[in-house]
Order: C-alpha cells, then sequence, then structure tokens
C-alpha cells in the first residue's frame, strides 16, 4: 500500500448549527499531485484550513504526514499552504519576504534568488509586495513556501491571477518538484483543464462530500470507450453488436445507441456494421474530460 501523506476520515465541521462537511473521506498519496474540484461553497478551502490546523474541526480524523493538524509545526516546514489571497507583508519588498523565510526556516533548501528565478520574478526583487500585480503576488507566495524543501504543498486556487506565461511556470515548477524532489500536491482549483492536464489523481467534493475519487487515469482515460450510434436498423444492429466481442454494453438513447467497447474502437463497429448490410449515419466517441465528469457529478448530486 502507498503511504498517504493526508488522511482524512469521516471529516465533520460546522459553522453554528450548518454542516459545510459531512464525513468526508480523502486520502492524498506520497508522490501524487491530487486536484481537488467543486463548486463555490462546497467545501474546498475549508477542507485545506483543516488539513493546515486553520481550523478546528468537529469531528473525524486528519493525520497529515503522520501528524494532527495541531502539530504540524513540529514538522519543520515539511508542510506548506498557499492560499487564494496572497498573506505576504505588502511593505517588504520580494526579496526581503523572501531573506525572512531562509531566515526563519530550519533548513533552507533554496536562495532567494533562485526561486524568484523559478518564478520568473527576479525584475521584481526590489518592488514591495504592494506593488506588484495579483499575479506575481501569488508568484512571490509560491517562492516564498518554498524556501524549504516541503514534503506537502496544499494550493488553493493556485493558477488565479495568473497569464498564461505565468501558469505555463506554475505548471512546470508543480511537476519539477514533483519529479525531481518528490513534492506531493493537494491543489484546488476552478480551472479544471489545468488541473486535468497535471494531476495523477482527483476528487471531486460536491455537498460537503467526496462524490468520488480516483486517479486521473481511471477517471479520464478508462479502458473502455463509449460510442454514440445512430443508423438506419438500430434493433438489428443492437442485436448484431450484443454478439460482437469487444461490445460489453448497449443503451438505448433516444434514436441512438449507446455503446461501451474495450479492446476494438470505432472503426471496427462500423465495419461490421456496413458489411451486414446497416447503414450508418453517425458514430461519435463520446467525450471524457473533467469538465464533463464534474457536471455531471454536480447534476446528479451525491448517492
Amino acid at each position: 500500500m502507498t503511504e498517504a501523506v493526508l488522511h482524512i476520515k469521516d471529516l465533520i465541521k460546522r459553522y453554528g448549527d450548518v454542516e459545510v462537511l459531512h464525513h468526508l473521506n480523502l486520502e492524498v498519496t506520497r508522490g501524487a499531485i491530487h486536484g481537488l474540484v467543486g463548486l463555490n461553497g462546497s467545501g474546498k478551502t475549508t477542507t485545506m484550513e483543516c488539513v493546515l490546523g486553520m481550523q478546528g474541526f468537529d469531528s473525524g480524523e486528519v493525520k497529515v504526514l503522520g501528524r494532527h493538524p495541531r502539530d504540524l509545526w513540529q514538522g519543520a516546514g515539511d508542510v506548506v499552504g498557499i492560499f487564494d489571497t496572497p498573506g505576504l507583508h505588502p511593505g517588504l519588498t520580494v526579496r526581503q519576504c523572501l531573506e525572512h523565510a531562509q531566515l526563519l526556516c530550519g533548513k533552507p533548501a533554496h536562495k532567494p534568488a533562485e526561486l524568484e528565478a523559478l518564478l520568473g520574478i527576479t525584475k521584481y526583487s526590489h518592488y514591495k509586495i504592494r506593488q506588484l500585480s495579483l499575479g506575481n503576488r501569488r508568484r512571490a507566495s509560491i517562492a516564498h513556501a518554498l524556501i524549504g524543501q516541503p514534503a506537502f504543498v496544499v494550493l488553493d486556487e493556485p493558477f488565479n491571477g495568473l497569464d498564461a506565461g505565468g501558469v505555463d511556470d506554475v505548471l512546470a515548477l508543480i511537476q519539477r518538484l514533483n519529479r525531481q524532489e518528490g513534492t506531493s500536491f493537494l491543489l484546488s482549483s476552478h480551472q479544471l483543464a489545468y488541473l486535468e492536464s497535471i494531476c495523477t489523481h482527483l476528487s471531486i467534493l460536491h455537498q460537503g462530500k467526496i462524490a468520488l475519487s480516483a486517479s486521473t487515469d481511471e477517471l479520464i482515460r478508462p479502458s473502455e470507450s463509449r460510442l454514440k450510434l445512430v443508423c438506419d436498423q438500430a434493433v438489428a444492429a443492437r442485436e448484431l453488436l450484443k454478439q460482437t466481442l469487444g461490445v460489453i454494453n448497449i443503451e438505448k438513447e433516444g434514436s441512438a445507441l449507446m455503446l461501451t467497447l474495450d479492446g476494438i474502437g470505432p472503426g471496427d463497429v462500423n465495419r461490421k456494421l456496413v458489411m451486414s448490410g446497416v447503414t450508418v449515419s453517425e458514430l461519435q466517441p463520446e467525450k471524457r474530460d473533467l469538465s464533463a465528469l464534474f457536471q455531471k457529478i454536480v447534476s446528479q448530486g451525491v448517492a
């Protein structure tokens, strides 16, 4: 079993009489880039604040690198969090913020100038934080968090305020730290395409519960595929395909047949039908991406 850097079991969090997290269960394995997706108000930020010890919780279990959130200070920078609104001192320069972090860090792994170069903010080194754009404040916050060599990084909306180049830089940095230093990540973002492109695992948080959680390959790139078929002889096509190896399920959807395939492709289906005298007017693979999956979960609710 792969060791977990984050283990959450039956987490319940209330604000007064309102329960915002309902027996939430989540696990982030060591070495993962784990994306957390949810609508506004679904509990993403609350979950992250509970993980980092910024908020208490009513019941349940949270372990981060084997520690209770209230004991994370003992890890000397093993766990860091960066939230949607950067929290660096507005009156300090970028370099001063990084040098201050370096002084506080027990074992600094990176020099301020190195991180400024990695995040593309070298030319802003002597700008005060309040003089920076939101995107560059976010870059400075990420640099600040990486002075040490954290084992686990929690990022809330890391792409907000960044232009396309900034997003590319942050994505590349996350991948570099993950591959070269083994850093594990928990990312929360509304930018689903970015999460899909970088995450090894994804969890969908809806109405205070994890509705779905698995590896990205399992969720987005399954071994079987779905295919929409429209033809002139639906009944005959269904009977023919029921006997076809590789067609593992057939469902009627309006005038179309929805096929689930495993080991064969659309060309194989088309060839089989045409050779049997069935005229195919539409054969369309079903689009599988995080956005479509997320919309499906949200529309159906949590069982």
